[in-house]
């Protein structure tokens, strides 16, 4: 790209105070929340139980999986684990398996069976007249168990959104039953998650299902055992005590918002809308604060193992993202959620001082020392940013943010790329 290379206002990191768990062990968390549970009289000694994870990065997982499955152990059950994930994975079976094995999760770490198998079965027709489907592994089994991280979605508002209802419904809907409630949720909404998990509790044994939350900077901030008979209104209620804890830009508006990675690690739709304000979806494009004009995403992160979904929502990225993406992958995750959008790929360019210079060139300043630019290491690591001179002000006058370093230049390799974020 033949430009002039903008003279960018010096940048500085910050830290944000966040909110904090005192959660010191996992184990522990769960330990104390499994105390809750009952007899299970209606459970017969012996009864298989398949045990949904999901393929979210999730703060102490593997722990939260070992302590639950030795749990059921305990209680005489014979457990085993089944990939809850939709789509995910390249929708193959195999690729499930290697997600899970990614965060630890496998057979001779969780000393149980993994039954990944992309097939399914029809349970029930909901209302509105459309299948509802559910994993065969997991119907196999006498009982269910649920384990999965509750939050805002990147996609929806509504009383129930990322957490248990939807890990029935889609997650262990697999690619079909994903797929379905995607598109019925053009013309319905993504509330009939709600009524979907409701049919799914009515029609199988759900023996309980186990919501995580996490704080401001990721980490596992809450255990609770959910019921069958409660388990929706609880996750709602849930919901809001997520949405209070999780972390989030105190700028706003954004000239500039780079985000050095992206990934199915960090958010299902690679960064979380709810932190960068922007989405792009048949149901509906939405722009929240902060109101962010160009969004440049460096780079995608290893455990995304090459799903680039997300990435559509971005105005710039560099060539070595787009080289590392895999598209089949990509590709099957954004159209079986009827969002081909995020797949797109934006204008790329070599390095990341091209790409700067493109945000620059097209955000509409005319003096670039006064660009608004907010750098962050992805959507879920919002305790340090960096931020330009022009946003100065407002961060002195913030009772949460503290200076981390002097002001100074970009820091560009000899690639001419950003340097990595600072241990700071």
């Amino acid at each position: 790209m033949n430009s002039m290379m903008y003279h960018f206002p010096e940048m500085a990191f910050i830290r944000q105070k966040l909110f904090m768990s005192d959660i010191i062990h996992a184990a522990g968390s769960v330990q104390s929340s499994l105390q809750a549970a009952p007899d299970f009289p209606h459970a017969r000694p012996g009864s298989t139980v398949a045990v949904a994870v999901g393929s979210r990065k999730i703060d102490g997982l593997k722990e939260v999986v070992w302590e639950c499955l030795r749990f059921l152990e305990q209680r005489g059950f014979a457990p085993f684990i089944v990939p809850a994930m939709g789509s995910h994975g390249g929708a193959t079976a195999e690729g499930q398996r290697h997600v899970l094995s990614a965060y630890g999760i496998t057979e001779d770490t969780m000393g149980v069976p993994v039954v990944a198998d992309m097939d399914v079965r029809c349970i029930a027709i909901h209302d509105l007249g459309f299948p509802v489907y559910l994993s065969t592994a997991a119907l196999s089994a006498d009982h269910m168990v649920l384990i999965n991280r509750v939050k805002p979605h990147t996609k929806f508002k509504a009383g129930i959104e990322s957490g248990l209802c939807k890990m029935m419904t889609v997650g262990l809907g697999k690619h079909q039953g994903a797929a379905e409630i995607h598109q019925q949720a053009v013309d319905h909404t993504f509330g009939i998650i709600e009524s979907a998990a409701a049919l799914v509790l009515r029609k199988t044994s759900v023996l309980f299902g186990l919501a995580l939350l996490e704080d401001g900077r990721g980490k596992l901030a809450h255990v609770e055992m959910l019921f069958p008979e409660t388990l929706i209104s609880r996750e709602k209620a849930l919901l809001k005590k997520a949405a209070a804890m999780m972390g989030r830009i105190p700028f706003d508006p954004i000239d500039i918002l780079i985000v050095d990675q992206i990934g199915k690690d960090i958010s299902g739709i690679g960064m979380d809308s709810n932190v960068t304000g922007r989405h792009r979806d048949l149901v509906g494009d939405s722009m929240i604060a902060p109101h962010v004009k160009r969004i440049f995403v460096r780079d995608l992160s290893i455990a995304s193992d090459g799903n680039a979904n997300g990435i559509g929502l971005a105005d710039f990225t560099t060539r070595r993202l787009v080289d590392r993406m895999d598209r089949e992958k990509t590709y099957v995750n954004s159209l079986a959620a009827i969002s081909p959008e995020k797949a797109a790929i934006p204008v790329y360019f070599g390095t990341d001082h091209l790409c700067l210079d493109a945000c620059a060139k097209t955000c509409g300043r005319s003096n670039s020392h006064d660009l608004r630019v907010v750098r962050i290491k992805n959507t879920s690591a919002l305790e340090y940013l960096q931020i330009s001179k022009p946003l100065e002000k407002e961060a002195l006058a913030h009772d949460r943010l503290s200076f981390a370093s002097p002001w100074g230049g970009f820091l560009f390799d000899e690639l001419d790329n950003l340097t990595d974020f600072p241990a700071l």
